[in-house]
């Protein structure tokens, strides 16, 4: 599983990378259209709000991979470790819960209710775009699974459990 993660870690990276530069560009190119041709193109401020939505929610996947989510845990580390793990599972199975419920089904829904709206300037159909909810939730889910299955069983996912406390040199 950890092989797996890898790659998708690579990709969704390499994503997010190609969306960014994608991103500055359109702003880039809307900026010297408005205000040195003085002519601005319609398309290119719609098409990076989109893209800018597509790399916050993969972003958002990244962090999740990553465990970079705001966690306030003051609490949680008095408890002994099998009251951690509980918790943490606990919270775990809350948040995939709502990634399954709100992103993926909310999401797929929204999308395929909008399949047929037109764009007025982009060549794409408003469920098109709306994808960018279930697929971020998709991808969320599958790191929380991840997590889920390190907390519960550290040794069937191939990392040895780490001490938070304890500092890793890089």
């Amino acid at each position: 599983m950890s092989r797996v993660k890898a790659v998708l870690d690579g990709v969704l990276r390499a994503i997010c990378v190609t969306l960014f530069a994608l991103l500055v560009v359109l702003v880039t190119w809307q900026v010297f259209t408005r205000l040195v041709l003085d002519n601005p193109n319609v398309w290119t401020e719609e098409a990076a709000k989109n893209v800018f939505i597509w790399l916050s929610l993969i972003g958002i996947s990244i962090a999740t991979g990553e465990k970079a989510d705001v966690v306030m845990d003051f609490l949680v580390r008095k408890l002994p470790v099998a009251g951690q793990r509980v918790t943490e599972s606990l919270a775990y199975l809350a948040t995939i819960a709502f990634v399954l419920v709100v992103m993926v089904w909310g999401g797929w829904h929204q999308a395929s209710m909008a399949w047929g709206q037109t764009h007025p300037v982009l060549p794409l159909t408003a469920g098109q775009l709306y994808l960018a909810v279930p697929v971020a939730g998709v991808l969320m889910g599958l790191y929380l699974l991840y997590h889920l299955a390190r907390t519960l069983m550290p040794s069937w996912v191939g990392i040895p459990d780490i001490d938070p406390e304890e500092e890793v040199e890089v």
